[in-house]
């Protein structure tokens, strides 16, 4: 028990290749080490959980090690990558700036930044969480950061580049972190599930994936805690039930029904979900994004837009070929329009089985008006 490592930790990348989704920046990085010319000062910016501390541990630790091969890849072996990974290095220093973020902490790192590593190796700095860090500290911070010591590489992290000094923007070179893709977080979580001997439905690890919105980390964190709740064994079903988690089959459900005309079925559907403890308002907050994803799925250009399994996505292409897109956009603004008014709502149930009855004869009232449209047209006619 004393001897478990999460997921997070365990599977932490240690070499640029074995970062998740963001091959466009460690590619970039490859290429700058191989031919020499790496900045003094990179930013790294992006959402939580997509790796912008890791990758730039991996650089730090790229830059030193003493049997770097023409991959531009850490060996992990040699005695700069061994006194790294165990902490003990003297030439890596991490700063996090959210609870060191006084003009004396950047004082004292400027002061370090005097002291010449040995061996011609370089000293870098990574300071995570940098737009944390005061107005005086960032003034302090400008003329080294500007002109460093030949020695020194300064890494900053941020998951808010915006709240940057454009002085200091100025003075990196910028790397935009994009959010992970559902597939690659799935895919990672299916590689630690063999390495594991973990049992799995890959639609599981997809909508672990999907839960994550895009952070490795946060997914790590979840899959840890459903390995523990399932007992070893990943399913679909186990998934939906310990994250709360509603079931697709509803929302297509939902359409069928409102195809149907079927206003008592959408109300004995919502009751169902309301009885499996959800809210109506967490039932019509979905309802709109189904009604979105199917009006992606009208394009062959805008099917990629969707974040989901294949098995899903291909739920969506058949129901979305057999629902007029009419019908569909004006599903859609009705949904919009109701979440809106349940913020404000005093009998939140009240107003979304009205919302569901309306569904149902949306598209009587679509051919309705197509009908006094055309009326219209002939009596000016």
């Amino acid at each position: 028990m004393n001897n478990y490592i999460v997921s997070a930790r365990k599977y932490r990348p240690d070499t640029f290749h074995s970062v998740v989704g963001q091959g466009h920046i460690t590619e970039t990085l490859k290429g700058a080490i191989r031919t020499g010319k790496l900045a003094h000062a990179f930013l790294f910016s992006g959402p939580r959980g997509c790796g912008k501390t890791t990758t730039a541990r991996i650089l730090a630790k790229v830059i030193n090690c003493e049997q770097r091969g023409e991959d531009a890849e850490p060996c992990n072996k040699c005695a700069s990558c061994r006194s790294f990974d165990e902490g003990r290095s003297i030439i890596i220093h991490e700063l996090d700036a959210a609870s060191n973020n006084g003009v004396d902490d950047i004082r004292g790192l400027i002061e370090q930044t005097r002291y010449i590593p040995p061996n011609g190796k370089r000293s870098v700095y990574i300071i995570d969480e940098v737009h944390m860090l005061s107005t005086a500290a960032f003034n302090a911070f400008l003329k080294t950061l500007e002109e460093p010591p030949a020695h020194a590489l300064f890494i900053l992290a941020t998951t808010e580049k915006h709240k940057l000094l454009p002085t200091i923007l100025s003075r990196c070179q910028k790397f935009d972190f994009k959010r992970i893709k559902v597939d690659d977080i799935a895919n990672h979580l299916e590689h630690i599930s063999k390495e594991e001997g973990i049992a799995y439905e890959f639609a599981a690890l997809q909508q672990i994936s999907l839960k994550a919105d895009g952070a490795l980390r946060d997914a790590l964190s979840l899959y840890d805690q459903l390995v523990s709740f399932s007992g070893g064994k990943l399913t679909f079903a186990s998934v939906l039930e310990n994250l709360n988690i509603l079931d697709y089959d509803y929302y297509f459900r939902t359409i069928d029904l409102m195809q149907a005309n079927d206003h008592a079925g959408l109300l004995l559907l919502l009751h169902e979900v309301i009885e499996k403890g959800f809210e109506a308002k967490d039932f019509m907050v979905g309802l709109n994004e189904h009604f979105r994803n199917l009006l992606m799925c009208k394009s062959p250009q805008t099917v990629a837009l969707l974040e989901t399994s294949e098995v899903v996505k291909k739920r969506y292409q058949e129901q979305a070929a057999t629902t007029d897109a009419t019908l569909l956009l004006n599903g859609f603004n009705l949904c919009s329009t109701t979440e809106q008014q349940l913020k404000s709502a005093s009998n939140v149930r009240l107003t979304v089985e009205l919302a569901l009855m309306k569904l149902a004869h949306l598209a009587t009232a679509i051919r309705i008006v197509a009908g006094e449209d055309n009326d219209e047209v002939k009596k000016k006619t």
